[in-house]
């Protein structure tokens, strides 16, 4: 596997003491959200209004003072290498145009420090952390997540919780997003009751994770992060949570990205 290359912008100083690292998943195929057999856009690149959705997944991390990014990469690499490489800010920054010249009046990704890791096509999300781990200079905490997942969640709550915690991992868990109703059989057919799964005392896994070196040990090669590194903690103890109620989406299909984007478009952006 080649060295990654490293993207920062001229005349900022990224300060190590400042914010936390944090390793996206942005590699795999998205399936669900293809519109034809030759579209080979990763799903991180669809787009919610002018940009796409890893990008509002950073600019979540970054408001929160977080702006050191390790974009663990696979399926369709180059289309997020190209672009951050021709990042346009204008695209979303307002600016004046004064004698041919661009003058921004405000920027998007100037102070971002992102690190472009090939990371495998197949490999799983826990082996796709695995193979960034030398990125993270040992740091004791780190955050990591999902790239196609908007929220509002408080984000410093969540750190510092986990902080305070004696424990190697935290996952945000939200309640179950499906519209679908559970039914209640009695042996002789009848039906007992009817409950929205929303209503169900079940959370799932809603990503945003604060993590700390200790989840390598329970994340074989090839392994996963959840399956794996997660479920290993919880049998030991080690795996605390943050119930999110509030604005939690995901993009797993064409529809809920659309969602997404025409929220945007009436000014509905909680994220």
């Amino acid at each position: 596997m080649g060295r990654p290359a490293r993207l920062s912008h001229t005349g900022t100083e990224h300060c190590r003491g400042q914010g936390m690292k944090v390793v996206l998943f942005c590699g795999g195929y998205g399936m669900r959200m293809r519109s034809g057999a030759a579209d080979d856009v990763p799903k991180p690149m669809a787009m919610v209004g002018p940009r796409p959705l890893i990008w509002h997944v950073m600019r979540y991390y970054a408001y929160f003072g977080h702006k050191e990014f390790i974009l663990c990469l696979g399926y369709g690499a180059h289309h997020i290498k190209d672009f951050f490489l021709n990042y346009e800010e204008t695209t979303s920054n307002d600016f004046v145009l004064r004698g041919g010249r661009t003058e921004l009046l405000s920027t998007d990704i100037s102070d971002w420090t992102i690190t472009f890791a090939q990371t495998g096509v197949e490999s799983p999300i826990g082996e796709r952390l695995r193979r960034v781990r030398h990125h993270l200079d040992g740091d004791e905490m780190f955050l990591a997540n999902y790239a196609d997942v908007l929220t509002d969640a408080p984000l410093p709550e969540m750190i510092d919780r986990f902080s305070r915690r004696d424990a190697g991992a935290s996952m945000m868990v939200v309640p179950p997003q499906s519209s679908f109703h559970c039914v209640e059989l009695g042996e002789d057919g009848l039906v007992g009751g009817i409950t929205a799964v929303s209503e169900l005392p079940l959370w799932e896994n809603g990503g945003y994770f604060v993590l700390r070196q200790e989840v390598f040990d329970h994340i074989p090669e090839g392994g996963d992060l959840v399956a794996d590194g997660c479920a290993q903690l919880a049998k030991r103890g080690r795996l605390v949570a943050h119930r999110h109620r509030g604005f939690w989406k995901p993009t797993d299909t064409v529809k809920e990205r659309a969602a997404l984007d025409a929220a945007y478009a009436r000014g509905d952006r909680p994220w």
